[in-house]
């Protein structure tokens, strides 16, 4: 049994005129908006938490990272009891293939929704286990005794070159006439620890505030809202969403 104690926040940044980023905090979906929440795990026998950062068009990224956040909220909450492990991943992997499918066909019917896509990156507590998945360029970070680890692996162009710097060019996702997305799903409940601290970002945050920088934030107890101020004060090139819980 643990307790989780989550804020999330979703912001448009400074130069762009909509936020195309969406949070699902555990209960409520968050955009350009703030929220925070504690629940008991004993309380649930499933739950979600997860980040979407969309693409394409004016207006069609905010439509890809919505539909594919309410699609997996309906979908979790669908999946039949007793699942083990293996037929868990296999179930979300159709689920993958259905959103990506469904996303694309959308963008090919309507004009102004053509090339629109998003990323992933989530953690599910499901049958007594967590997971975290991931298909794209948002991030999710563990802050365990004062040291913030990256553990999701972007699926851009800079890190399939082996480069530090980030690229917005990537190389996986959802919609966007990827026909081969892909999700990386990791079931980590023997590493899940009272006392640690995860926290899932679009690239609007890491794009702006190095990890050493994150990590400073995030040990001084900086909500979501805060660490979105941070990005941008820092310039705010971008939409920027986090999602921060704590687990006792």
């Amino acid at each position: 049994m643990s307790r989780i104690t989550l804020t999330a926040a979703s912001r448009v940044g400074c130069i762009r005129s909509n936020n195309e980023d969406m949070v699902f905090a555990y209960d409520k979906f968050v955009r350009s908006d703030a929220y925070q929440t504690e629940f008991m795990t004993e309380n649930s026998e499933r739950f979600l938490i997860a980040l979407a950062d969309g693409m394409g068009g004016h207006n069609a990224g905010e439509v890809a990272s919505e539909q594919t956040l309410s699609s997996l909220k309906f979908f979790i909450n669908d999946i039949p009891r007793g699942f083990s492990v293996g037929e868990f991943e296999e179930t979300m992997m159709e689920w993958l293939q259905f959103i990506s499918d469904s996303i694309n066909r959308r963008g090919h019917a309507d004009p102004s929704l053509r090339d629109m896509g998003t990323t992933l990156i989530a953690v599910i507590f499901y049958g007594g286990k967590y997971y975290w998945l991931n298909c794209g360029d948002s991030r999710l970070y563990r802050l365990r005794d004062g040291k913030l680890l990256q553990l999701s692996t972007d699926h851009s162009l800079s890190n399939a070159r082996g480069e530090v710097k980030h690229s917005n060019i990537i190389t996986n996702c959802i919609g966007a006439g990827c026909k081969n997305a892909y999700l990386d799903i990791f079931e980590f409940t023997d590493d899940f620890r009272s006392g640690d601290t995860y926290m899932l970002c679009s690239d609007g945050l890491n794009d702006m505030i190095s990890h050493d920088d994150i990590e400073k934030l995030m040990n001084e107890g900086n909500s979501a809202n805060g660490l979105c101020e941070a990005a941008i004060e820092a310039g705010g090139f971008d939409n920027v969403s986090v999602c921060v819980f704590h687990v006792d």
